[in-house]
This record gives C-alpha cells, structure tokens and sequence, in this order.
C-alpha cells in the first residue's frame, strides 16, 4: 500500500466539496453511490473515466467548503489511490486520514505533473516521481501511526483491527 502509480487527473485551485461531490447528491452515504457523482460538477464524465488506481493533482485549497466526509469516501470510493496538491483543507486533510485515503502536500508536483501523465508515489518517504516526464518530487512523508491508518482502510477499520487483536 506504501507504493502507488498511477494516471493523473488534473484539478486547479480552491476545488470545494460542492464540486467533489455535489449537495444533491448528500441524501446518500453509500460509497459507490457517491462514485458515481465524485468531481461531477468539476468535470461530469470523471466518474466513468477514472480507473482504480488512478491519482487526482490539484492545485491550492484542495477540499475547501463544508467538512462532509462524502467528499474524501466519494474519491477513494471512485477507485482513485492518491490526492496531491499544493494544500489541502485541513478538515478534509483530516476526514482523507480518517477514511483512508492518502492524501500529500507537494507545491512543486502540483505545479508541474501534467493530466495523462504516469507518477509512482511512495507514501513512506514522500517521494513523487513523474515516470512520463522522468522529475522528481519530494512531499512530507506520513508520520508511522498516519501510514498504520492508511494501511488498514481508516480511523474505523484501524480500531476494529486492534479490538480484534487484543
């Protein structure tokens, strides 16, 4: 889980939760019903373009709006493995940690990693690396207990796992 690659889908700045997952669609908190409208006001075929695995670049404030879990169980739900961007929402940083969903902080990726093009990401050292155009990028890694999170699944998966251990 600490190795991803993947296409990149490429989003600006200031992308809110209206426009990862739209108010219209809140009646739900069914994950796959969720997919089938993530980013849809933003652009309105990604949910049937978007393959497991694949990796959203976005700009600044990525996240920003309501604090709605639907927008990160929305993403993660549409198959996609990775969130970079220049900064994240700190609420929606913290709903993406909680659900699972890897999510990092790399102004220089954000900026340069064009939509189409193949990155491999390790989310134990915080490298990006732009297989198609071969640069290199560094994002802070995850602190250990923020990686074990990721590893299981999110906050819930992560709890019941330990209560089953012990």
């Amino acid at each position: 889980m600490n190795n991803l690659k993947g296409r990149v889908w490429r989003f600006g700045n200031d992308v809110d939760t209206d426009l990862i997952i739209p108010a219209r669609y809140l009646n739900t908190s069914d994950p796959k019903e969720l997919a089938l409208h993530c980013m849809e006001d933003a652009d309105p075929g990604f949910a049937a373009k978007v393959a497991p695995g694949e990796i959203i670049v976005a700009g600044k404030n990525f996240g920003c709006g309501s604090s709605r879990e639907h927008a990160p169980i929305a993403i993660k739900a549409a198959g996609v493995s990775c969130v970079i961007a220049s900064s994240f929402a700190r609420i929606f940083y913290r709903n993406s940690i909680n659900i699972g969903l890897p999510i990092l902080e790399s102004p220089e990726a954000s900026k340069a990693i064009a939509e189409g093009n193949e990155i491999a990401v390790d989310l134990a050292t915080g490298q990006i690396k732009d297989l198609t155009t071969g640069s290199n990028y560094q994002a802070a890694p995850f602190p250990a207990f923020m990686q074990e999170l990721i590893t299981a699944g999110g906050l819930i998966e992560y709890v019941k796992g330990r209560l089953a251990s012990n």
